[in-house]
Parts: structure tokens; sequence; C-alpha cells
């Protein structure tokens, strides 16, 4: 049997294309699964037993600019920064425009608990903790044997 290697965009090796785009789809989507597209900060998901947690790596970013959003279950954070800059010279007018923005949405699992959402912006991190249901929260017990 011969294996074909295909080169993708990327520049990484696959058996089949679109092979790996199956495999992280299934494990790396464990509780929070999310729509992408452009160029984004990265975001960290956990797991704690009372809640999920979510952190963004924003750093150099206002904190005013953020906005944070619950549509059903889609959870969205966006930043619009438009800042504006001019100098006049002799006989013109130079205007700088620098224009930041991006939107991440997540899929928050059935269990999440919509009114318990806190969110802060500290040392170039935006952190979320998305509290749980009291039925989803994870109970233990020690069972004896008999």
């Amino acid at each position: 049997m011969t294996l074909v290697k295909f080169n993708n965009n990327n520049g990484s090796r696959s058996l089949l294309p679109g092979f790996n785009d199956v495999f992280e789809s299934i494990f790396n989507d464990t509780f929070f699964s999310e729509r992408v597209s452009g160029s984004l900060p990265a975001v960290n998901t956990s797991e704690s037993a009372d809640f999920y947690h979510v952190e963004m790596a924003a750093p150099g970013l206002k904190k005013e600019c953020f906005k944070i959003n619950v549509e059903g279950q889609i959870l969205n954070i966006s930043y619009q920064d438009n800042e504006e800059h001019s100098s006049e010279g002799k006989r013109y007018t130079r205007r700088e425009y620098s224009f930041t923005s991006f939107v991440r949405s997540f899929n928050l699992p059935e269990q999440a608990d919509l009114n318990m959402i806190e969110a802060c912006y500290e040392n170039g991190i935006l952190k979320l903790d998305i509290g749980k249901r009291e039925e989803a929260k994870s109970t233990s017990r020690l069972i004896e044997l008999k």
C-alpha cells in the first residue's frame, strides 16, 4: 500500500486533504465550538466544577471598546476601535486612520447559566466566567464497598 501525501496551504502535510480538519473538529471542541474568520486574538477555554472560563489574549486594546453579548446560546465577543490621527503641514492635511475590529462567537453548552456571566479585562487578558446551572454542576461522593 502506498500513502500519498498532500501539501496544505499552511505547508503541513496530511494523508488526505481535510483529514486533519475532521479530527480537530472532533477532539478540540470539548464544550465550546466556535465560528471564526480572519486574524483573531487567541482564546483559551476551560471548565471548573461551577464555571466555564474563557480567556482572550488582547494586549493593548481599550476596555471600553469591547462588547460582549449573548444571543440564544451564542456568546459574541466583539471589539471595535476607530482611532484617527491628523497633522497639518504647509498646504496639505495628512490623515492616518487606524481601525481595529474583530468578532468571536462561541456556541455555549446547554448547561451554561446565561444569567451568571462575569467579565473583566486586566493585563491584556479578557476573562469571562460563565456559571453552570445547578443540575450541571458536578457533584462527587465516595461510594463505600459492602
